[in-house]
């Protein structure tokens, strides 16, 4: 028996990440390739004690199905740190979901139609486009430089659902937008009428200086917002958030129901004990000092190996180089003789909903060692001089 597939299930492909994640399990591979958190930063001790403290004192309502929106301490508690950093956000406006990886899935179900607009930055996170697909939109690359979207090439997405925006040391990109190009980025979207889904997984994984205020502190009415438990606690729990404006919650949280009903409510008692009393003021700076001296060491192999004519800058926060190659040169061409010589990363043609920059390529430096980074970049440069000489 052959079913029929909708006509959605052939807009679906697997991610290119994975694919290479694969490749990676080869024994010796020196993978720059996977944006996984370091294991190493895993709170394991305080969460096994929150979980016993959970199965020890509420047991049967932790195991049990629990309302759609969240549990309500956990909703509390993402409702004061967003007020804290200038969003005026209600406990009522936060839906839990099962990553946000979800909460991009529910906002695609709900605003775009076939065939509708959707703006994107130019490179943009592969998750989004593919929880985006699906729905069958049409991408509009909005340019970029260095410091994020150009307010002034905007108007090509007049008539958009939305803008997708990844303000803080953006995957795959690194970059970090500035607090001027922030205000003229809010203040010309509020001009056209374009709303904006504001992506914040990486935001406290800053280095030395906090990123300036959430776009969605600048116009909340205009802004759903995307946060996440998986870079600073597990990313295994499957834990993030979506802030709604109060006129389109319901449909979030109708369709969030349809999806998977509530997200563990374990997972949430648990993380929400391990939080409470202020844990992430100590574990998160401990995340971000290793970060940043992987940060210093892969920067520093960079300078020391890498041939004229590449170019990358330095991200002051996150997890992820991005790099430029030689004009001419082909990333995804270039993978499997990387791999040949030892290390893999992910070509950045598989961040681009459109017209892909084929000499760009992302790495990161949170998961190896120091000495492996430096290894890893050298047999990069080894194969690109191999290669295009």
């Amino acid at each position: 028996m052959t079913f029929q597939q909708a006509r959605r299930a052939e807009r679906m492909n697997p991610s290119i990440i994975r694919e290479i994640l694969k490749v990676t399990e080869k024994p010796g591979i020196i993978s720059l390739a996977g944006g996984l958190p370091s294991p190493d930063t895993f709170p394991v001790e305080a969460m096994r004690e929150a979980a016993e403290r959970v199965l020890r004192d509420n047991p049967r309502e932790a195991l049990q199905y629990a309302a759609s929106e969240g549990y309500g301490p956990l909703r509390e508690w993402v409702a004061h740190q967003l007020n804290g950093q200038g969003l005026k956000a209600e406990a009522s406006q936060v839906l839990i979901t099962t990553g946000s990886q979800q909460g991009l899935d529910l906002a695609g179900k709900i605003l775009i139609d076939a065939g509708s607009r959707v703006a994107v930055e130019s490179p943009t996170y592969l998750g989004a486009l593919q929880a985006f697909t699906p729905y069958e939109p049409e991408f509009v690359s909005v340019p970029c430089d260095d410091n994020g979207p150009l307010p002034d090439q905007l108007d090509i997405a007049k008539g958009a659902r939305f803008l997708y925006a990844l303000p803080n040391f953006q995957n795959p990109s690194g970059r970090c937008m500035d607090a001027a190009r922030r205000d003229a980025l809010m203040k010309k979207v509020q001009e056209i009428g374009l709303p904006v889904v504001e992506d914040n997984p990486y935001g406290d994984l800053w280095f030395d200086a906090p990123p300036p205020a959430l776009l969605a502190s600048r116009w909340a009415d205009g802004c759903v917002y995307l946060g996440s438990f998986s870079k600073v606690l597990a990313p295994g729990l499957r834990l993030g958030y979506v802030v709604a404006p109060k006129t389109l919650y319901p449909k979030l949280l109708q369709a969030k129901q349809a999806a998977d009903l509530h997200t563990p409510s374990f997972n949430q008692r648990v993380v929400h004990e391990v939080i409470r009393d202020g844990l992430l003021d100590q574990h998160v700076p401990t995340i971000r000092a290793k970060y940043k001296s992987q940060r210093d060491a892969m920067r520093a192999a960079l300078e020391r190996h890498m041939p004229p004519g590449c170019r990358w800058n330095v991200p002051v926060g996150g997890m992820f180089f991005w790099l430029e190659l030689p004009e001419g040169v082909d990333a995804m061409a270039l993978l499997p003789h990387a791999v040949e010589n030892g290390m893999a990363f992910v070509p950045g043609s598989a961040f681009y909903a459109d017209h892909p920059k084929l000499n760009t390529l992302r790495l990161s430096f949170v998961t190896v060692s120091e000495g492996r980074i430096a290894q890893g970049v050298e047999a990069l440069a080894k194969t690109l001089k191999e290669r295009h000489a």
